[in-house]
């Protein structure tokens, strides 16, 4: 039995209708971690336990450290999760709510990870857990695909939103495995946090020199370099949006759809909203990634700040 469930596939009316399309959406936000991370964190820690591993370490105050921290629930394995200083005492106690360790080191995700990277080597039996930057992460992502090519009939494109690619590769892998690989992806991105848009430009991985965005979770200030590759074997649309359009996003869908979403993923909804759309996808599946770093108080919060 996997750590991760599957996940309903939803037929939206409200998105259709705004966009002129015909919108599905997976549902990933109720994953039992709150996003889909819990999928290849998930495959990985399982996988690293048949191994014998004895600790997972984690770099990730966000998304990826609560799926790591609970992974190690599930499977029984002490689970450190390394955070930067900026980390809130909210995100921090809900990962140690899960009965991790959490540890305060750096001022940015990277200085993190070169901790957690170090800790690893010092802990026999430790297993090192990436956020994005894995393939057994990308083959537990794709899982999703494997469930939404039974639920519905094969798309023209996939909208998704990409903060270290860690999503788009795994959906990639499951495009391939299903052959969905002329499928379009929407690679959607925030200004102040457009990693990905970057590189693509450049033909080669970039470095942000820093992240000003709103949607956190999609701060990493470089992609994977495996999210670069697939835009070779594959059709990505990149789409850049400002943090307004995000945050506008995710109001509408908590009115349409009674659904919280952090603006990482109303990124995505805002470019089906908006219309900002290849001509010829006239069927969508939108991955709603969810995401722990929400509340109504923090929307309201957002919606003021970027005004």
């Amino acid at each position: 039995m996997t750590l991760h469930r599957a996940t309903p596939l939803l037929e939206s009316i409200p998105l259709s209708g705004a966009s002129g399309r015909r919108v599905f959406l997976k549902m990933e936000n109720m994953q039992p971690s709150g996003s889909f991370k819990l999928r290849g964190v998930g495959h990985l820690c399982e996988t690293a336990a048949r191994e014998g591993a004895t600790r997972f370490i984690a770099p990730s105050g966000g998304n990826a450290g609560y799926a790591a921290a609970w992974s190690g629930r599930a499977l029984g394995i002490p689970t450190t999760v390394v955070v930067p200083k900026t980390t809130s005492e909210e995100a921090k106690n809900t990962i140690t709510a899960l009965g991790a360790e959490v540890v305060v080191e750096g001022s940015v995700w990277e200085e993190s990870n070169d901790f957690a990277l170090a800790l690893a080597s010092k802990h026999r039996g430790a297993r090192y857990v990436h956020a994005f930057d894995d393939p057994l992460l990308w083959e537990g992502h794709g899982t999703m695909i494997d469930e939404a090519a039974e639920q519905m009939d094969k798309p023209d494109a996939i909208v998704l939103s990409v903060g270290g690619g860690g999503l788009l590769c795994g959906v990639v892998v499951g495009m391939d495995r299903n052959g969905w690989e002329d499928v379009s992806v929407v690679a959607c991105e925030t200004e102040g946090a457009a990693s990905y848009a970057a590189a693509l430009s450049a033909g080669r991985v970039v470095r942000l020199p820093k992240i000003s965005s709103v949607a956190t979770s999609l701060g990493s200030l470089a992609v994977a370099p495996r999210a670069l590759e697939v835009e070779r074997t594959h059709r990505i649309v990149s789409h850049v949006g400002t943090d307004r359009s995000a945050v506008n996003a995710c109001k509408r869908f908590l009115d349409d759809h009674r659904v919280l979403v952090e603006p990482a993923c109303g990124i995505s909804l805002a470019q089906v909203y908006e219309g900002k759309l290849p001509e010829d996808a006239r069927t969508l599946l939108v991955v709603v990634c969810g995401g722990i770093g929400i509340s109504a108080k923090k929307l309201e919060d957002m919606d003021r700040a970027v005004f």
